[in-house]
């Protein structure tokens, strides 16, 4: 017979599940909207000097995900504060 863990998650247990907070749910949206934001800025520029539609749509492409990608980029580079970094320990078991 194969042990099975215990299932009571009383607080202060190690495997006790935490719900993240609001701000770590809306971070990724922020991201989201900081790259739309750039991205409708560089399609408005485009847009209004040109005149052409779909060069400002392409324009508008490429510089959401560009700047999604480089957003992200900084993100990874980080380093976790002391609350992040006890977080990932107990997910990782340690």
């Amino acid at each position: 017979m194969i042990a099975q863990p215990p299932t009571s998650n009383t607080p202060g247990t190690p495997n006790s599940p935490q719900q993240p907070s609001r701000s770590d749910r809306l971070k990724p949206v922020e991201l989201l909207g900081i790259s739309g934001g750039m991205a409708l800025f560089v399609a408005l520029t485009i847009l209004l000097t040109t005149r052409d539609l779909m060069l400002a749509a392409i324009a508008l492409g490429v510089t959401f995900i560009v700047a999604l990608v480089v957003i992200a980029m900084f993100v990874l580079g980080m380093k976790p504060n002391a609350s992040e970094q006890t977080d990932l320990d107990e997910q990782n078991g340690h």
